[in-house]
């Protein structure tokens, strides 16, 4: 540690050092788009054809990146797992099968902890991937496949901390997981799958069937229902609308609290109507098997608070309100 005073701060030395760094990690990843070819094409096709996982390996720095590629693979359809080369000698080497694969991550591709392993990961016959920015190293003489994630510098001014080499290792990653679920077929419904608990994974998996209300939840009056009966049941209720109904549950229009206000600003006398009289007619309805998400948009584009939902038969089952999708962090 410097005992040194702190030199003064210099604003314009730190933009300056900032634009640099964005200069060269751009021109790494640059560098990668020139050599990348066979090799990459060919690891793919393994990562494809592997009937176990992928096990990423990476020390340091190149640990942290080999994480984060294998849960992005992991997440769009490409069985990964992270093994720590340090804990592997002391046990964990007994995760990896024969039927894995292998993907080692170095700069140096010299790091002690992972070439100790190298001869045990061949004698089980596993195909090894290395990513290194050292063509010539003990990691690469050993690997099925390579693929050169070499910088000419990094960003560090001291050229001691990996910056560009590591941006380098993370978008070669990211490149291998997007041309993996791209040649998997892997959609949008399959990442859902992966993120239930996220926000996509509410949106495209969460149906209109899992949020509404049904039974005697659903507000709904027959056509001719007098007027205040109409208003008791939108009263009780709660959702400040009632569909009216014939009498096999086929919609035949929707009255709502906005309505209302628009009938008392005309001054119609309410004591003497039904509700066909006061009805709107041809309600935007949404079917129970479509999306959450769908309900939203429709609510969102005709300014309304309630959706209808209908069976597939076309006959009413329930109701869905912006307060439901809300409650369902779909909105």
């Amino acid at each position: 540690m410097s005992t040194g005073s702190a030199p003064a701060f210099d604003s314009a030395q730190v933009l300056r050092l900032a634009q640099e760094t964005f200069d060269i990690e751009a021109a790494a990843v640059l560098g990668l788009k020139r050599r990348t070819g066979e090799a990459f094409i060919r690891a793919v096709q393994a990562m494809l054809d592997v009937r176990g996982r992928v096990v990423v390996m990476g020390m340091g720095k190149s640990g942290h990146i080999g994480r984060k590629v294998a849960a992005t693979l992991a997440s769009t359809g490409t069985p990964a797992m992270f093994v720590h080369p340090a804990e592997a000698s002391h046990g964990d080497l007994g995760m990896i099968k024969a039927v894995d694969l292998v993907l080692a991550i170095s700069n140096s591709g010299e790091v002690d902890e992972l070439t100790s392993l190298l001869p045990v990961i061949k004698r089980l016959g596993v195909t090894l991937v290395a990513m290194t920015g050292n063509p010539r190293s003990t990691l690469a003489q050993h690997a099925d496949i390579l693929l050169d994630s070499g910088v000419e510098k990094e960003a560090c001014p001291l050229q001691l901390a990996p910056t560009a080499s590591t941006t380098a290792q993370l978008a070669l990653g990211d490149a291998l997981a997007v041309a993996l679920l791209d040649a998997r077929g892997f959609r949008t419904e399959d990442f859902a799958r992966s993120h239930p608990g996220g926000a996509l994974g509410r949106r495209l998996l969460t149906h209109v069937a899992d949020v509404m209300r049904a039974g005697e939840a659903v507000p709904r009056v027959a056509p001719d229902t007098a007027f205040p009966d109409l208003m008791r049941e939108m009263s009780v209720k709660g959702l400040g609308a009632s569909a009216i109904v014939d009498e096999g549950r086929r919609v035949l229009g929707i009255f709502t609290d906005g309505d209302l206000r628009r009938l008392i600003e005309k001054g119609v006398d309410l004591r003497a109507v039904k509700a066909r009289e006061v009805m709107h007619r041809d309600p935007r309805t949404v079917r129970r098997d479509a999306l959450a998400v769908e309900a939203a948009e429709l609510m969102e584009e005709h300014r309304i608070t309630s959706v209808l939902v209908l069976d597939e038969q076309g006959l009413l089952c329930g109701v869905v309100n912006s307060n439901d999708l809300m409650r369902a962090k779909v909105i």
